[in-house]
C-alpha cells in the first residue's frame, strides 16, 4: 500500500479485505475544520465481520485511524452504518 493513502481509503482497504462481499463496502468521508467523519456501509451479512467480537475489530480499526489522522493533525471519527 502507497505511503500517501488518504483516510478513507485507508478504512476501505481494512474493511474490504474483512468482508465476504467487498463490492459493497462504501466508505464516504464528511469533513470538518478539525475533524473527518468517516461512514463506513457494508452488506448486512458482513456487519459482524467489521464490528468483531465485542467490537474488537472496529475498535482496531479506529486506533489505526487515529494513529494515521494524528500525523495529519486531524481528528477522525469511524461510524459503521447499517
Amino acid at each position: 500500500m502507497p505511503a500517501n493513502v488518504s483516510l478513507k481509503e485507508l478504512i476501505e482497504f481494512i474493511a474490504k479485505a474483512l468482508v465476504d462481499n467487498p463490492d459493497e463496502v462504501d466508505v464516504s468521508e464528511v469533513a470538518g475544520e478539525q475533524t473527518v467523519v468517516l461512514e463506513l456501509r457494508v452488506a448486512k451479512s458482513d456487519l459482524g465481520k467489521v464490528i468483531g467480537k465485542q467490537g474488537r475489530t472496529v475498535k482496531a480499526m479506529r486506533a489505526i485511524l487515529n494513529a494515521a489522522s494524528s500525523k495529519l493533525r486531524k481528528r477522525a471519527d469511524l461510524e459503521i452504518l447499517e
